[in-house]
C-alpha cells in the first residue's frame, strides 16, 4: 500500500504563495496610487500613497519566501551564491522595515531613507550575482529550468546595470538619461528588475523543491 504525504508540496506552495502575494500587493498598491509616474518615480515611494502599507507587506513576504530558499539551498550549495542570496534576502527584508521618503526627497534623505535605499542597492545587486553563481546547481536539480532560469539571470544582471546608471543620474540631478517629460527611467527599469527578481526567486524554489518521486512513504 503507498500513502502520499503532501508536506513537500506544500512546502513549495507556501513561499511560492508569499512571492504571489507580494508581486500582487505590488501590483495593487501602483493601481491605487495613479498620480505617481511609473516611468519616473520608485516603487518605494508607494509607503506615502494609498494603501501604503502594502508594500513594505509585500517586501517581507518576498524576504520571507528568499530565507525559505537560502536554508534549502544552504546544504551542498557554492557558498559564495548563497551568501549573495543570504545579502538578498537580507536587504528586502531591511527595506520593508524602513520605509522611504516620499517622492521628490533625493537631495536631503531621513535616517529611514538612508537605511532603505542601502538596504535595496545591496539587494539588487546581490540577486544577479545569487542568480549567475547558483545556476548550475538549480539546473542540476531541475533541468527542465535551464532556459527560464538563463532567462531571468540575464534579465536581472541587464536590469540592475540600467539601475544603477539611472540611480547615478537622479542623485546627480538629472535629466540627462530622461525620456521626453520624465526626468529618468529609474522607476520603469526598477519595476522591470523587480519582476525579473521576483520571478527567479519563484523559479529558483521550484527547482530546489522536492523531486519527482520525493514525499512519498512506502509502506509494504
Amino acid at each position: 500500500m503507498t500513502a502520499t504525504n503532501t508536506a513537500p508540496a506544500a512546502g513549495v506552495r507556501a513561499p511560492l504563495t508569499l512571492i504571489g502575494t507580494g508581486a500582487l500587493a505590488m501590483v495593487v498598491v501602483e493601481t491605487l496610487n495613479p498620480r505617481y509616474d511609473l516611468v519616473s518615480e520608485t516603487l518605494s515611494r508607494y509607503v506615502h500613497g494609498t494603501a501604503g502599507w502594502l508594500l513594505p507587506a509585500a517586501l517581507l513576504a518576498v524576504g520571507a519566501a528568499s530565507a525559505v530558499l537560502a536554508v534549502r539551498l544552504g546544504a551542498g550549495t557554492r557558498r559564495a551564491g548563497w551568501a549573495a542570496l543570504v545579502v538578498w534576502t537580507a536587504g528586502i527584508l531591511v527595506a520593508g522595515l524602513f520605509p522611504a521618503d516620499p517622492p521628490g526627497h533625493w537631495r536631503r534623505p531621513s535616517l529611514s531613507e538612508l537605511v532603505h535605499g542601502n538596504a535595496a542597492f545591496l539587494a539588487f545587486a546581490a540577486l544577479p550575482t545569487a542568480a549567475v553563481l547558483l545556476r548550475r546547481t538549480l539546473v542540476a536539480r531541475r533541468p527542465g529550468l535551464r532556459t527560464a532560469l538563463n532567462a531571468l539571470t540575464t534579465a536581472s544582471v541587464t536590469a540592475t546595470a540600467a539601475l544603477a546608471v539611472f540611480l547615478v543620474d537622479v542623485m546627480d540631478g538629472g535629466p540627462s538619461l530622461g525620456l521626453g517629460g520624465a526626468p529618468t527611467l529609474v522607476g520603469l527599469v526598477e519595476r522591470l528588475l523587480l519582476t525579473a527578481d521576483l520571478g527567479w526567486v519563484a523559479l529558483a524554489l521550484v527547482a530546489a523543491g522536492p523531486r519527482n518521486g520525493q514525499g512519498r512513504n512506502r509502506r509494504a
